[in-house]
């Protein structure tokens, strides 16, 4: 349904490929999908898919270009496991934020207003936070987050409604990270936190052994009604 494209980066100085995938008819919003560590893979394109099935114009920039163009690993697969770790590690975050924010403008000029949103997992769900904080996205949803509880100080400036699933047994949050987050986001009049209790890291991925297909279907069904309700 979907096909790369490239979008120009804020100092339009150079361009960096996108997943774009686009609904039947013309959309009235779009949907940023944030990927995992394990870059624009068939599961992260699944869910750009699965978005434009819904009506939306869903677009999934490749986030690792500057270290690594067209990373595609699979989580199931300990040596690429490994490899997504390695670039983990030189991603520049903040800069990752700003090609975030370009695709951004890229979705409202294609829509022609500013009904844009995001959707991220694992690393994109710490970005989808700090898109929250630092850009004019209208919606944010992060799913299992990473080291979301060392980017509190950012609350305050989130002007916009976003959503946070919350794996309660995630061997990469830990307890005390998970009290803090709800400790210092809780009382956010734009913020809500679902906790799913006993569940790891990453079980909404779209394919392999760590999707859980009861919790997924709920977590997604909640994210569905977020963006009608704030996108639409």
């Amino acid at each position: 349904m979907g096909e790369m494209k490239q979008i120009a980066t804020l100092s339009e100085d150079s361009t960096y490929p996108a997943y774009v995938a686009m609904p039947n008819n013309s959309p009235a919003a779009a949907i940023i999908v944030i990927q995992e560590i394990f870059g624009v893979n068939p599961g992260i394109r699944a869910k750009c898919d699965h978005w434009a099935s819904q009506g939306y114009m869903a677009i999934a920039p490749d986030l690792f270009w500057r270290i690594n163009e067209g990373t595609d690993l699979d989580a199931d697969v300990e040596s690429e496991f490994q490899t997504a770790l390695d670039l983990m590690g030189k991603f520049d975050q903040d800069q990752g934020i700003r090609d975030i924010e370009a695709t951004i403008h890229f979705a409202q000029n294609q829509l022609g207003n500013h009904n844009v949103g995001c959707v991220g997992y694992c690393l994109g769900g710490r970005l989808a936070f700090m898109t929250a904080a630092r850009t004019d996205i209208k919606a944010s949803v992060g799913y299992y987050g990473v080291g979301i509880d060392g980017l509190l100080h950012e609350k305050g400036a989130i002007a916009h409604e976003v959503m946070l699933h919350i794996p309660t047994a995630d061997g990469f949050v830990p307890a005390d990270a998970q009290a803090a987050m709800h400790a210092g986001l809780d009382d956010h009049p734009k913020i809500t936190l679902h906790d799913y209790e006993g569940l790891d890291h990453g079980f909404a991925a779209e394919f392999g052994i760590r999707r859980n297909e009861q919790a997924a279907t709920l977590a997604d069904s909640r994210t569905e009604a977020f963006f009608k309700e704030h996108l639409l």
